[in-house]
């Protein structure tokens, strides 16, 4: 008997057991925050990327206005443009639109949150505690997750004057 049960409870036990790098989201309204995470950086960084998508369901645009952390000095939303000559630069968007219907990635070469002056450790496997301001949706606690260096640009030399 313990044979036949073997089987199905070792995959019930899998489907059970939480996955290191699997997703997770936030809800508010309409709109849905999907895998808010941060690449780790070296021990002594001063800034970190943080990336994540936001799906709006709803029928009406909202804004993403402001992101609220208390691990860094100071949270900017960015968008990386590369012009003809292939420099890249960061340029501060100040906001994020979020359209009704739509999905909107924060993605390494494109749009993204800095985190700047950091004030504690961005370590793989951390959970770092957040507040994503939305104009209609307001504020969404997430939590974002210290995912393996590497799977993004590594941004800890990047400066910003506000």
């Amino acid at each position: 008997m313990i044979g036949k049960l073997s089987a199905p409870l070792c995959a019930l036990m899998l489907a059970l057991m939480p996955m290191s790098g699997q997703a997770h989201e936030a809800h508010a309204g309409a709109l849905t925050i999907i895998h808010p995470a941060i690449p780790a950086v070296m021990p002594g960084a001063q800034a970190a990327a943080g990336y994540f998508t936001i799906v709006n369901a709803g029928d009406s645009a909202d804004r993403l206005t402001a992101v609220e952390v208390d691990f860094a000095a100071m949270a900017m939303m960015h968008s990386s443009e590369t012009d003809a000559a292939g420099v890249t630069r960061m340029i501060d968007v100040g906001a994020v639109e979020v359209p009704a219907g739509a999905t909107v990635k924060l993605a390494p070469g494109g749009l993204h949150v800095m985190f700047m002056g950091l004030t504690a450790p961005i370590a793989e496997g951390v959970m770092l505690p957040g507040t994503l301001v939305f104009d209609h949706a307001g504020k969404v606690p997430v939590e974002f997750m210290v995912t393996t260096a590497g799977k993004a640009p590594d941004m800890s030399g990047h400066k910003m004057t506000p």
